[in-house]
């Protein structure tokens, strides 16, 4: 059986949608969830895929979070090791930390839905290939990173101009959060960490928009993350799938 490694750093964000289609896919997922285990970091060449999950935390507070320099050491062995990564949000930051690039903070905190576009080279990646330019996609970050050394710039938004790369064949990474399902949506917005993030930006996020914005998005981006997603394991473990989209 393949097995798949996760580094998660909150109990609130998990694989989401990414949890069914790596099971599906005849995956043995091991959790490590660094905010209870944050002195173990597990052996990366004992596994044939690496998920890197979002938190709340900056990729540059090594201080408060000493793990995060582990976490970087096993994305380098991991990439050296030619195994697939992965990281969505803090992930892509860590990521692109691994391998050269910097973290900083976004002129903008995108919360909530926002047009993500695929670059020229974008459009020529196979996990884009069901993008019809601009998507509306949930985000929720306040930084960003600068594109890591021989990085492919895969997708941007108004705000944000680094929402996805990929390094060589095997490794992206994307600031938005394609894995996350309404349900998930709703949880984050009762999350007491994120309560307090809202509440400090007071009217400029409207948690009441981002509910109407989730009704009226969910269904496309669902559609989006299984045939981005679906691609993505079909590319790294052979699995064979067509996924056939509805229109928005």
């Amino acid at each position: 059986m393949r097995k798949l490694l996760v580094f998660q750093h909150v109990p609130f964000e998990p694989l989401g949608t990414l949890d069914g289609q790596f099971r599906a896919s005849g995956f043995r997922i091991r959790y490590v969830n660094f905010s209870r285990l944050t002195d173990t970091c597990p052996d990366v060449r004992r596994y044939h895929g690496l998920v890197v999950l979002g938190g709340p935390m900056s990729a540059n507070e090594f201080d408060r979070y000493p793990h995060l320099t582990a976490e970087i050491d096993a994305i380098r062995q991991a990439v050296d090791a030619g195994i697939p990564v992965l990281g969505i949000c803090l992930g892509a930051q860590l990521i692109a930390t691994a391998l050269g690039g910097r973290i900083r903070q976004n002129p903008v905190k995108e919360i909530g839905w926002f047009k993500v576009t695929p670059t020229a080279a974008g459009g020529e990646d196979a996990l884009f290939s069901n993008f019809n330019g601009g998507e509306m996609i949930f985000q929720w970050h306040g930084d960003t990173f600068t594109l890591p050394h021989g990085a492919h710039h895969l997708a941007e938004s108004e705000d944000c101009v680094n929402q996805a790369f990929r390094v060589g064949d095997s490794v992206y990474g994307v600031q938005f959060h394609l894995e996350a399902d309404q349900a998930l949506i709703q949880r984050w917005l009762r999350t007491p960490v994120h309560l307090r993030e809202l509440e400090k930006l007071g009217t400029s996020v409207d948690p009441n928009r981002i509910l109407a914005d989730t009704s009226r998005f969910i269904a496309r981006a669902a559609a989006l993350s299984d045939a981005f997603f679906g691609e993505y394991i079909d590319r790294f473990y052979s699995r064979r799938r067509r996924v056939a989209l509805p229109s928005r």
